[in-house]
């Protein structure tokens, strides 16, 4: 299945609402922050602070990312939301959002990538599929979201 990756359009927001909605592992207040810097995004694409990219496949909307640069860092970028419809996991979609992402990253003079997730085993998948990506865990903060539930920070540095 050919993936286009783009720039994130006006008529992309209800397909990745409705990804993120459909996504368990997101709460609905989750739901409502990804939302909002969707909206800082299409109002002012470079002065957000955010760059969001979607996955099309036959023309519908299968996934979307969200990074910017992180404040106060000289080359430091964060990825803070990354989603694919949960019927076409496991094709490429992410992989090929995140490596854009990455090739993006890197052409604006980025040399390190952070993500952060939760620990429990509902993340267990994005887990493995951040590891797979050569990203390592750098750090474990415990019962950061919640009790029981730390926050995992994974890394990889761009060459």
């Amino acid at each position: 299945m050919p993936v286009k990756v783009r720039p994130l359009e006006v008529d992309d927001k209800p397909a990745v609402m409705a990804i993120l909605q459909n996504t368990p592992e997101f709460k609905p207040i989750e739901v409502d922050v990804a939302g909002e810097l969707i909206d800082a995004y299409l109002e002012d694409p470079r002065g957000s602070g955010y760059d969001t990219l979607v996955a099309e496949t036959d023309g519908a909307i299968v996934g979307y990312i969200c990074y910017g640069p992180r404040p106060l860092t000289v080359g430091t970028w964060d990825v803070y939301w990354m989603a694919v419809n949960r019927q076409l996991q496991g094709q490429g979609i992410g992989r090929a959002l995140l490596e854009q992402a990455e090739a993006d990253i890197k052409a604006r003079g980025g040399r390190l990538i952070m993500i952060e997730t939760s620990g429990t085993p509902l993340y267990a998948t994005a887990q493995r599929f951040y590891q797979a990506r050569h990203y390592e865990l750098a750090a474990r903060i415990a019962d950061f979201y919640e009790p029981g539930d730390d926050l995992l920070v994974f890394t990889k540095r761009l060459k």
